[in-house]
């Protein structure tokens, strides 16, 4: 077992701890006291719409946000929701799409899914499923999604390149994410090699710069942040404390309050929830079809991009370029250098209305 399917065991069961905790002390994610429902209504659930959940749900609510408010699910789309835990998003999700939509979650721990498929027969929801898989190989065929969320799930992953590749993968195309997650400036060492704080959503989240990055690199465009909060002090204290009805993930709730203060000292300001969205690129033009592919070859035209004269390339030979990579679907190519992506976002725009 590699260093990745490590870490992949130790959330998964963090994560089905957490579910049987629930379950004999009624708190509302690890051991703790607190009522139910408060860490889902800290995450930004109106009450409104956590009553008409079953309250199994909302207790294993592990989220840091509400990746399906302003979402825009229209009615038959077709929704996929990457770690959808005990449900609480796939339900929500579910009654937005109708009866002619369909919302699929995929989750790693066993008792989660089992959770869920409860929870979907308790709503009454007969348009969802939940499959056991990891987000870095979605059980999902490509081209078939028409809206991805997450809730605080990708930090977790140990792939996450990876995983935003997936994400790309099965949109379809115009498809789009809503995701709310954990981000974080660097880490000093003595927080990141606590183990638990990993599957507290802690250790494992990126900047948010590498983290947008990381998905415009898969191919994703409009990437862009559309929430932000920071934390502070008292609310990195109430994250990471079960006594303070907090503890949002798996786990944390282990850790002695002096350890927690110490930590919600060093990490106030730096670590933050986000609800990042964006899309898979519309189909290629008329035009750019009819582009023929450069004689140069692939080899040649990467190493002409990066020479100085591809700052005065023409839309044509960027067409070209387009055609003979195979990759016009995900705009232009921005995989191959950073001089490419600036030139592909000065021509973005000739490309629904070109009449080469």
């Amino acid at each position: 077992m590699n260093r990745s399917d490590d870490i992949r065991k130790t959330v998964s069961s963090s994560y089905a701890r957490a579910v049987e905790q629930t379950k004999t002390t009624g708190g509302s994610c690890c051991a703790g006291p607190a009522p139910q429902g408060i860490p889902a209504t800290l995450a930004g659930y109106s009450r409104e719409a956590l009553a008409e959940l079953p309250q199994n749900a909302v207790a294993n609510s592990f989220g840091c946000g509400n990746p399906v408010a302003l979402a825009e699910i229209h009615e038959g789309d077709t929704v996929l929701d990457l770690g959808s835990g005990a449900g609480i998003d796939l339900l929500l999700a579910a009654k937005l799409t109708g009866p002619k939509g369909k919302v699929v979650g995929v989750d790693m721990t066993p008792e989660m899914i089992e959770c869920a498929r409860v929870n979907a027969a308790a709503a009454g929801l007969t348009n969802v499923e939940v499959l056991e898989g990891i987000i870095e190989d979605l059980p999902v065929e490509s081209g078939t999604v028409d809206l991805v969320i997450s809730n605080c799930v990708i930090n977790l992953s140990p792939e996450k390149k990876r995983v935003f590749a997936e994400l790309h993968r099965v949109l379809k195309v115009g498809g789009r994410i809503s995701i709310s997650d954990i981000v974080a400036e660097p880490m000093p060492s003595w927080i990141t090699e606590v183990s638990m704080l990993y599957s507290a959503c802690i250790s494992g989240a990126i900047p948010e710069a590498e983290y947008l990055k990381g998905l415009e690199e898969a191919g994703l465009v409009e990437v862009a942040v559309s929430d932000r909060l920071t934390y502070d002090k008292s609310q990195l204290r109430a994250l990471l404390s079960v006594d303070e009805g907090g503890a949002c993930c798996g786990e944390s709730g282990g850790l002695p309050k002096t350890t927690i203060c110490r930590m919600a000292d060093e990490l106030a300001g730096k670590v933050a929830s986000i609800r990042v969205t964006a899309r898979k690129t519309p189909a290629e033009s008329p035009g750019l079809m009819r582009s023929s592919p450069n004689s140069l070859g692939c080899t040649g035209i990467r190493a002409s991009l990066r020479g100085p004269s591809a700052a005065s390339a023409s839309p044509i030979f960027l067409l070209d370029v387009a055609a003979a990579l195979d990759c016009a679907q995900i705009g232009l190519l921005p995989c191959i250098s950073p001089r490419f992506d600036a030139l592909g976002a000065r021509f973005d725009g000739e490309l629904g209305s070109s009449s080469i």
